[in-house]
């Protein structure tokens, strides 16, 4: 299968908050998405017991219903002091259907007695390119953004557990940083800035094969 042109990719996600992210940092590099919710198609079940497995999964649910190439992530936050929870149950923390705000309120209460010098958390994202849903070689991509959590929500910009976690190389927490100012930082923005190279250079190497 060719590789398609990037204006052929749809993009597995119906998060607001995610769209918004991924298509801030795509538009950057030249490259133009459709989400999902165009072709009318709901969120994957996230069955996977990895951040790559649920990738996948989203990306190959995708594909099939656009017909398109499809890209895909999976991401969550890992707290040390809790054996890295709430990873892939990040979104659904405080139960099925929960808001950022009912997450963020549990995480709080589960580290209310964990000191600060022990509040060590990271984000992690893997990102993932299928060019359709048999692909056999997905691309696959991984961001790590570390910090810890804060006590107390900050911030009001960004999405997730954005407010409670602190970035120490900018002395804030992730929802008081301005949006490029994230992309550049963020576990996101690594992985999807990997997977654009990544895209580019095997629709380069197709090209050469053609010509």
């Amino acid at each position: 299968m060719p590789v398609h042109r990037p204006s052929d990719i749809v993009l597995a996600s119906n998060n607001p908050g995610k769209l918004r992210e991924i298509g801030q940092l795509l538009a950057g590099a030249g490259v133009a998405v459709q989400p999902q919710r165009a072709f009318g198609l709901p969120e994957a079940e996230e069955t996977g017991l990895s951040f790559v497995e649920n990738a996948i999964l989203k990306a190959r649910h995708a594909a099939a219903g656009s017909g398109l190439a499809a890209i895909a992530d999976d991401s969550g936050i890992e707290v040390d002091a809790l054996d890295g929870a709430p990873g892939i149950y990040s979104a659904r923390y405080a139960g099925p259907g929960a808001d950022d705000q009912a997450n963020n309120d549990k995480l709080l209460a589960d580290l209310a007695e964990v000191p600060d010098g022990a509040r060590t958390a990271r984000y992690r994202c893997v990102m993932v390119y299928l060019r359709h849903p048999l692909d056999p070689t997905p691309l696959i991509c991984l961001g790590t953004w570390e910090g810890r959590i804060l006590r107390a929500p900050r911030g009001e910009n960004g999405f997730g557990y954005d407010p409670l976690f602190f970035v120490p190389t900018h002395g804030c927490a992730a929802a008081e940083l301005d949006p490029d100012t994230k992309n550049r930082l963020s576990h996101r923005g690594q992985a999807l800035r990997a997977l654009v190279a990544q895209i580019t250079d095997a629709a380069g190497q197709h090209q050469h094969a053609d010509d």
